[in-house]
């Protein structure tokens, strides 16, 4: 098992606080920072610091010697590549709206771009590589976010309570029909109007939403929503998209799998997030970056109802798993409370890649050959599928997390 050194990504809807805190840095950061990349990204691969003091790539390490790293059937399933991506993300403002393909979609969809010529990095490239892109997200703050389209019905109601009468007709058009198929429609028509339409519709609109908070009605999380979007974003359509959303407020421990064609987008808060490692996204607004309606409506889901939240299986007494359908991961969480008996610690199976962060108190980490190693807060190791048995603890009088990630049950 090694420590690791991993990339900080500057996004501009970053924290100036959160990662720097969290990794022991002065605050507030120079820029904002978004994400923490632990892995094995070709676009920031995460460092081994190895106890001679000697410095190697992941990904290097793993392309030198893949059997060790990720054990034979996870080096098989998914030639020879770590197939997770971990990260600890902190939004301070709203992402774009988004989706991923499934595995098939991105096959094709890379295809298509390749023979085209589109060079890998160009800026209007949907499909850098030919491989789904699944997320799950767990809360370490309070944590806003929407998430698939809400039950056409409640959608319905919420248009009826708002009362824009330049709306009108389009609540009309899903009141007809309230399933996936009337969402499909409603969808394609706010996603393609014409930038004078929209400059129409969205004034109304959120004046509608003032007006719906000053009454204090049932939607109000909803409106200020929109109202946010509207601010930050005047004249985009994902203003609009966001109306047909789930509005999810997730504690900390909540958890939601995002699979492909699932649209959404992170508002506020940080969490630990574990998705394919992947670069495919498909953008629907409430971005400068690129939009390209046509492919987002071919992979989208329009499946509407609540989105589930996670709130995890008990493995074991101090193990926690948020297991999902994804083939390519599995997160956990450690919890080993300050007054635990001091014997009690868990212990972390050998059969395949395993990343570790601890994101509170700090762990101890025993290797079967009596290797030690701290993980203070902020701190992150690689356990290789070849590396013994390791274990982890609480040393101190804290409480301890430890989030884990690893390749699914079928990676």
């Amino acid at each position: 098992m090694d420590l690791l050194r991993n990339a900080v990504r500057p996004y501009a809807w970053g924290s100036r606080t959160v990662i720097a805190e969290l990794l022991g840095r002065e605050v507030p950061a120079p820029h904002p920072e978004a994400e923490l990349w632990l892995g094995a990204h070709p676009g920031d691969p995460s460092t081994l610091l190895g106890a001679d003091g000697a410095e190697t790539s992941l990904l290097a390490a793993i392309n030198g010697e893949p059997e060790f790293h990720l054990g034979k059937a996870c080096a098989r399933r998914w030639d020879n590549r770590l197939p997770f991506l971990l990260k600890v993300l902190a939004a301070e403002e709203p992402l774009s709206i988004q989706a991923h393909p499934s595995a098939a979609q991105a096959a094709e969809g890379y295809a298509k771009e390749e023979a085209a010529g589109i060079p890998r990095d160009a800026p209007n490239r949907n499909y850098p590589d030919p491989t789904a892109k699944p997320e799950l997200i767990c809360a370490l703050s309070e944590f806003h976010a929407l998430a698939g389209f809400r039950d056409a019905d409640r959608t319905v109601a919420l248009l009826a309570a708002l009362d824009v009468p330049e709306l009108a007709g389009h609540a009309q058009l899903l009141a007809a029909d309230p399933g996936p198929d009337g969402l499909r429609a409603l969808f394609t028509t706010w996603i393609t109007l014409p930038q004078l339409a929209l400059e129409g519709l969205l004034p109304p609109l959120l004046e509608a939403c003032i007006r719906h908070l000053r009454e204090r009605g049932e939607f109000a999380l909803e409106c200020r929503t929109v109202l946010e979007l509207g601010e930050r974003h005047p004249g985009d359509a994902g203003v609009l998209a966001a109306l047909l959303m789930n509005r999810l407020v997730l504690q900390p421990g909540e958890a939601i799998h995002l699979p492909a064609g699932n649209l959404h987008a992170y508002l506020h808060g940080t969490g630990v997030e574990i998705l394919a490692n992947s670069d495919n996204i498909l953008r629907g607004g409430l971005t400068p970056k690129h939009v390209d309606v046509p492919e987002l409506l071919r992979v989208l889901d329009f499946s509407c109802g609540d989105m589930p939240v996670l709130r995890g299986e008990r493995v074991s007494r101090h193990l926690t798993a948020y297991p999902t359908p994804a083939p390519e991961f599995e997160l956990s969480r450690v919890d080993i409370p300050a007054d635990a008996p001091a014997a009690e610690e868990v212990l972390l199976p050998a059969d395949g890649p395993q990343i570790l962060i601890c994101t509170q108190g700090k762990a101890l980490l025993t290797a079967e050959d009596g290797t030690r190693l701290e993980l203070p807060r902020g701190a992150s190791a690689w356990l290789a599928a070849g590396d013994p048995k390791t274990r982890v603890s609480n040393p101190t009088d804290t409480d301890l997390q430890v989030f884990r990630a690893t390749a699914g049950t079928d990676g």
